[in-house]
């Protein structure tokens, strides 16, 4: 089923135990079925974020609302309700303050939440922005910001995050990191839940992770558009060229 009906509402939650063929965990076809169907007959499905990553205690996220239309060919899923840009303010690979609102103000800006020990959905995530931008005009490559948080603070510090990012995706994309507190909670304010890395007995480390890419405009440094793990390399180049503008893919 594409991902394309699919609202924020952790449909991409990857579950990764750092070892080879591990595979992200599916808990969205359930919740895409039904936003699909309900775009099908034109209605506007209101979808849940971030309750399927909760940590105990926590509260409901934000909620998204799709709009109807029975394209299901294509990546991008508009929110009619977009979000606000995360306040937040982490280090980067160099050990600098970045303050993600501030630094990436009028930008177009492709946000990611993982980690680098992550053996899949990660990388590929970022390798597929990295060839799509690559396509672009210079001018749109030097405009486009891709920034990538880690979910595994404790383990991608600014020189892991440096030495991973550039051979994942491009030198050009930010790094951070910082307090695992903080990041959740900002992950948090865009619908995408995160879990704490849990060591396993056997001394693999398992990390879950909504794995959505979210795409805010430069013209209202709203997040506007979303993508889930299955878009390519090809579907982020059809739609970069106007993310930059900030229209609607």
């Amino acid at each position: 089923m594409s991902q394309n009906k699919t609202a924020a509402a952790n449909p991409g939650a990857a579950k990764d135990g750092g070892q080879e063929g591990a595979r992200p965990g599916r808990r969205a076809p359930l919740i895409a079925a039904v936003v699909a169907i309900a775009a099908a007959i034109g209605i506007t499905a209101a979808v849940g974020l971030g309750g399927g990553d909760k940590a105990p205690g926590a509260k409901t996220g934000p909620v998204a609302q799709v709009s109807g239309g029975s394209d299901n060919t294509k990546a991008a899923t508009v929110l009619d309700r977009p979000f606000a840009k995360p306040a937040l303010v982490l280090t980067d690979t160099q050990g600098r303050k970045f303050d993600l609102r501030e630094q990436t103000k009028g930008k177009p800006t492709l946000l990611y939440f993982g980690y680098t020990h992550c053996p899949d959905v990660c990388p590929l995530t970022m390798s597929n922005i990295a060839i799509a931008r690559k396509q672009l005009p210079k001018a749109d490559q030097d405009k486009l910001q891709v920034v990538f948080v880690t979910t595994d603070p404790e383990r991608d510090t600014s020189a892991e995050l440096g030495k991973w990012l550039p051979a994942a995706g491009d030198p050009s994309f930010t790094g951070l990191t910082g307090d695992f507190k903080t990041i959740q909670a900002g992950a948090r304010a865009i619908g995408i839940g995160i879990d704490p890395p849990k060591k396993e007995k056997d001394g693999s480390v398992v990390s879950m992770h909504g794995a959505q890419v979210i795409a805010f405009s430069p013209t209202s440094d709203q997040g506007y558009v979303l993508y889930g793990e299955d878009t390519t390399a090809d579907q982020y180049a059809a739609d970069l060229p106007k993310l930059i503008k900030g229209e609607n893919p």
